[in-house]
């Protein structure tokens, strides 16, 4: 048996090529193409309506606006060349139609999993704070009424907060609207007990 031949980095435009020949969307990390951690493991019934609730009303909410929510088929490249697909990302340039990746991605959500719940609240909210368009990352829980918001300050820092049970309200100054987790959570049996 001969040895695997040796993994080649590719830049970000090579990536973008080989992955127009491929079935699933691929991160790049480090030079490499990885599977997102939730192609690996499989997006529950649960973290897809969630997504598709946050693209939902984020849509609605940003009608007639610059900003606009996209899925994970739209990429975030950032500062170190890594490529990362948040589950919703909110663009506020816009690109060619043919792009595949953000032109300013501000806001960024991630819906958390049981199993990728460590990896998306470290060392991906670490990397993607790197990124000088982003202004917010928000870290969705799945298994109850709670969503953890970073935000950018003037000074360029980070903070967090919590924001809990689905009579509260997701502020977002940053694309000039507010997200209600009654929205979020609707019809996912989440903290109605």
């Amino acid at each position: 048996m001969g040895e695997a031949p040796p993994i080649k980095r590719m830049t970000a435009d090579e990536f973008y090529a080989w992955q127009l020949e491929q079935d699933e969307n691929y991160e790049l990390v480090d030079g490499i193409p990885v599977l997102p951690a939730k192609a690996m493991t499989g997006a529950s019934r649960r973290h897809d309506i969630i997504t598709v609730n946050i693209l939902s009303a984020l849509r609605q909410k940003l009608r007639g606006q610059p900003c606009r929510p996209h899925t994970d088929d739209m990429a975030v490249k950032n500062p170190a060349g890594n490529i990362r697909r948040p589950d919703v990302t909110v663009d506020c340039k816009g690109g060619p139609a043919r792009s595949m990746e953000t032109g300013e991605p501000r806001v960024l959500v991630e819906v958390l999993s049981p199993s990728t719940m460590a990896f998306d609240r470290f060392r991906k909210v670490e990397e993607v704070k790197t990124n000088a368009h982003v202004r917010a990352i928000l870290l969705v829980a799945s298994e109850s009424a709670e969503v953890i918001v970073w935000r950018r300050d003037r000074e360029g820092g980070w903070h967090s907060e919590i924001v809990e049970g689905l009579a509260a309200t997701i502020a977002l100054p940053e694309i000039g609207c507010e997200m209600g987790l009654g929205e979020v959570y609707e019809e996912t049996g989440v903290g109605s007990g």
